[in-house]
């Protein structure tokens, strides 16, 4: 597949407002409209798209409290990352979590009311994994950016 200007534009537009009708997104990019859905259907067929969702505004569901948890593995076996792996996708107070080097394991963004549901989250779920070595907490003061726009 080619992966064009064209493409990297209409990419743009879609992370922007992905509600825009194909009309709309032809008249921004000068296409037919067949010409844009049949872009749209080849960028999610190829990969390009994974998914459309909808920006929640945390503090309407009262979930506005974000702590960024390092995490250290007492060990470095196959058996520990694959089970705390496992075992940190069922959280769902766990938004996102990365595999990192450096000197912790794994850095989670985790997202509650406040720190009483915080709190709980780490003595009921999040320390009851096996093979956690250390946590490393840190809380949010105010988010200077959140975007999950890609700019080509």
């Amino acid at each position: 597949m080619i992966f064009d200007t064209t493409d990297k534009k209409l990419l743009e537009y879609l992370q922007q407002d992905s509600k825009q009708t194909n009309k709309e997104l032809s008249n921004k990019l000068g296409l037919s409209v067949t010409a844009v859905f049949e872009r749209i259907k080849k960028l999610e067929k190829e990969g390009f798209i994974l998914g459309y969702h909808a920006v929640v505004n945390k503090k309407r569901v009262d979930r506005d409290f974000v702590v960024f948890c390092h995490i250290k593995l007492v060990q470095h076996s196959q058996e520990f990352v694959i089970r705390f792996e496992r075992e940190v996708k069922r959280l769902t107070e766990v938004l996102e979590c990365y595999h990192l080097s450096g000197d912790y394991d794994y850095l989670l963004k985790v997202i509650v009311a406040d720190m009483t549901e915080f709190r709980a989250f780490m003595v009921e779920k999040l320390t009851t994994i096996n093979h956690i070595g250390s946590t490393h907490s840190m809380f949010v003061i105010n988010e200077v950016k959140h975007t999950s726009v890609i700019s080509f």
